[in-house]
């Protein structure tokens, strides 16, 4: 399963040469990566398209117009009112250093990755802007 979610990454193009420095505290990156909220509604569209965020491959969500939900990892229904804005950025920039079995790819990580392709290789898969927006749009899901 965890090859599947990776292959299928691979349809987004990567975003940036290097990401920028952020500080992890306990389960969390309290801080913005870039210093600005993001946009909600940016955020959805990230979330909800195939093609950049592939976030349904393996979440299901309060997304009617979505089919094929998946059902691999939690819904992101109420992620809002169960994690923090830092716990969200944490778990989107580089969920493995919570699990590090976990099957999430690491959105803004360019680290510790194998079997990258070349067109990958010191990319990130989400800019740092982008990241502040899915996490601008998950806190408002709170149911």
């Amino acid at each position: 399963m965890r090859a599947a979610c990776a292959a299928l990454l691979l349809w987004a193009a990567p975003v940036l040469a290097q990401p920028a420095a952020f500080q992890v505290v306990g389960d969390t990156i309290p801080a913005s990566l870039t210093g600005t909220p993001g946009d909600a509604a940016r955020g959805r569209a990230i979330v909800t398209t195939r093609q950049r965020g592939l976030c349904l491959l393996c979440h299901s969500g309060p997304f009617p117009e979505e089919p094929f939900q998946g059902d691999l990892a939690p819904s992101l229904a109420g992620a809002g009112a169960r994690l923090t804005k830092g716990q969200l950025r944490l778990r989107l920039v580089d969920g493995r250093r919570l699990n590090p079995a976990t099957l999430m790819p690491a959105y803004y990580s360019t680290e510790g990755l194998v079997r990258v392709g070349r067109a990958w290789q010191g990319r990130t898969v989400l800019s740092a802007e982008e990241i502040e927006d899915v996490v601008a749009f998950l806190v408002t899901l709170q149911e």
